[in-house]
């Protein structure tokens, strides 16, 4: 599925754009998450601006994402930068051995937040509490939250059988009993958790602080706070653990479309904001959360040109 825009922009039609294409595909994630919500919104942003119809694609996530950028069937994509390191040196789970070296960052998004949610009745209120052999909603596998937190539950010792889907279909499964808990990694408020906690009660937790620092020395993440009243039941704040999310795009397209891309997005954060509140961390100075992806030649001219070097071994 694809969300389209097309609208004309006078000033970005008068560019020369002999070379630019003629629409433009961005991979997102399921229904239902963050990534779809916000990777909808720049997409419709940026063909609103630019003149070019574009679509949000719906994807299993970061992994395919990668993936589908570096066989050019998507244009740009968004991914956390855990899935995008694994791609990088040839260790994607969809693609195991290929190297993905045709995707180039072209600027930061947001802290994906690794977070937990029940329903009240199930008894269950920590990590500690959920039993051996639960059912645990993680995710779509090639996502995010499907690729890490099956591998948190194996750190603590947790023995639970997996149950994977996107976004919406775990909320429906979680209302109907046919899960016992629900995980999920995205920038906050989660669009499917708040809609879950609408329609039901609802328990929210996080990690200790020290399942927090065990996850983060073992696996390719930060400690993170979870502020209290993230969701109107969420009472207190919750220790976690987070991952950086950058959108990325083919290395064959031209400088001045990416640039006239980058442009669009980081010039107008006010509007990212009226999308999703996880854009509060879609500002340019955001661009060093990135140490491995190599730069798109447009993301580095317009980084440069607004006064952020880019690291030289990047393709500063």
């Amino acid at each position: 599925m694809a969300l389209t825009a097309s609208f004309l922009a006078p000033a970005a039609l008068a560019q020369d754009r002999s070379d630019w294409p003629t629409s433009f595909s961005v991979g997102t994630a399921s229904q239902g998450g963050t990534y779809f919500v916000y990777g909808s919104g720049w997409t419709n942003m940026v063909a609103d601006a630019l003149g070019i119809p574009g679509g949000a694609e719906v994807t299993a996530g970061p992994v395919q994402n990668a993936a589908l950028v570096q066989t050019g069937d998507l244009d740009f994509g968004m991914v956390t930068m855990g899935p995008a390191f694994d791609a990088i040196n040839g260790e994607s789970a969809l693609a195991p051995g290929l190297k993905h070296d045709n995707i180039r960052a072209i600027f930061p998004m947001y802290k994906t937040a690794f977070h937990v949610m029940t329903l009240k009745s199930s008894g269950i209120d920590s990590l500690e509490a959920i039993p051996d052999g639960a059912t645990v909603g993680f995710g779509p596998v090639g996502g995010t939250p499907g690729t890490y937190w099956p591998r948190f539950f194996e750190t603590l010792g947790k023995n639970v059988d997996a149950q994977h889907g996107g976004a919406a279909d775990l909320a429906g499964q979680l209302q109907d009993g046919l899960i016992d808990v629900y995980t999920w990694a995205a920038g906050i408020p989660f669009p499917a958790f708040s809609q879950v906690e609408a329609q039901a009660d609802v328990i929210f937790f996080g990690m200790t602080e020290e399942q927090a620092k065990k996850i983060a020395e073992d696996h390719p993440v930060s400690l993170f706070t979870i502020p209290a009243d993230t969701y109107p039941s969420q009472g207190e704040d919750h220790a976690s653990v987070s991952m950086w999310n950058f959108a990325i795009a083919r290395a064959d397209l031209p400088d001045d479309f990416v640039y006239a891309v980058v442009d669009t997005v980081m010039s107008n954060n006010p509007k990212m904001l009226d999308i999703h509140k996880a854009a509060i961390e879609t500002l340019p100075e955001n661009y060093d959360k990135n140490a491995f992806i190599p730069w798109h030649p447009g993301a580095v001219r317009w980084f440069k040109e607004n006064g952020f070097e880019i690291d030289p071994a990047l393709g500063g």
